[in-house]
């Protein structure tokens, strides 16, 4: 039996285990889509998401008792950008630098490798990305006792990902749900009437 708002679970001799979160970022895909769908250009420093504010929304949201943030980077060419590695660490990720032949979606085929995982064992779990690729591992993960989300630009979530939320995947966005940047993103969507703020545009 699960209880969402702590993040509990209650075994069956009654004793009240924490739950983690696993947070799994797909960095590739969340900088393409801020880059190309609503920059429309590569982002500045002072443009990106605070990874660490990603990091404290995921312990916060469930309220579960640890977070483990998995961050997966293409490393194909033999390089990594170790500076970005090294802030990744410091702020309490764990980096994910995969390489495989050209034709391989490494961090798609690593991460749906370790959603694949994760439903043999118990926690809630948040991917950061907007592919549809990962469908059928979220679906496989949808049910009783388990939290499942996706952090991402709400607008661009592909439609494989919007159908989840019929069978309980809950979608937060990166911005306005997770506070995830320091500037106001230039984007055009859908306002729900109840996060209009009419001082954005006067």
């Amino acid at each position: 039996m699960s209880d969402a708002a702590s993040g509990a679970t209650t075994g069956s001799e009654g004793v009240t285990t924490r739950t983690t979160t696993y947070l799994l970022v797909d960095g590739e895909n969340i900088d393409a889509t801020l880059g190309g769908s609503i920059l429309g250009a590569r982002p500045s420093p002072e443009e990106r998401p605070r990874w660490e504010r990603v990091l404290e929304f995921a312990r916060t949201i469930w309220g579960g008792d640890e977070v483990k943030g998995l961050f997966f980077l293409n490393a194909s060419n033999g390089t990594m950008p170790m500076s970005f590695v090294q802030a990744l660490v410091a702020i309490g990720f764990q980096p994910i630098p995969l390489a495989g032949e050209s034709y391989e979606k490494v961090v798609d085929i690593g991460i749906q490798r370790t959603l694949d995982a994760l439903a043999d064992r118990g926690g809630d779990v948040l991917l950061a990305s907007h592919d549809g690729d990962f469908a059928p591992q979220l679906a496989a993960l949808l049910g009783p006792g388990r939290n499942v989300g996706m952090l991402a630009f709400k607008e661009f979530t592909s439609s494989a990902l919007q159908q989840l939320t019929e069978g309980g995947l809950e979608v937060f966005d990166l911005e306005s749900d997770v506070r995830a940047f320091n500037v106001r993103l230039p984007r055009l969507r859908i306002i729900p009437l109840a996060e209009f703020d009419p001082t954005r545009y006067l």
